[in-house]
């Protein structure tokens, strides 16, 4: 969960250094929340289903939750909507949560031999 975490931050500082917001840590956490809370939902959907978390399987769920429930809440705080960054969303945070989650397995591969 920290990792996935980790790059939902990253995305946010980029996306506000990218459009001039500023990268100081009131504006992050404002424009982090809904997707955090949309990562607290995918991994709460992930144990429930007695699922560890750590494949690429589990990583898209957590990955679908945090897009769908982050934009409505971004919307519900008056953060505004664009079609294209729910497709940003979706392909940044797909790249980064699955290849953390590619990487660690392949790690573990690794390790095995």
């Amino acid at each position: 969960m920290l990792v996935d975490m980790a790059c939902v931050l990253v995305f946010v500082m980029i996306g506000r250094s990218v459009h001039d917001h500023g990268v100081e840590v009131a504006g992050i956490g404002s424009t982090a929340w809904p997707f955090a809370v949309g990562v607290l939902v995918g991994w709460l959907v992930v144990a429930l289903l007695g699922r560890s978390g750590a494949t690429l399987v589990d990583g898209t769920l957590v990955v679908i939750s945090t897009v769908a429930v982050g934009i409505p809440l971004r919307l519900i705080a008056g953060q505004g909507f664009a079609v294209a960054f729910v497709f940003v969303a979706l392909g940044f945070l797909s790249l980064f949560m699955l290849g953390a989650r590619a990487a660690f397995v392949g790690l573990q591969r690794v390790r095995s031999r």
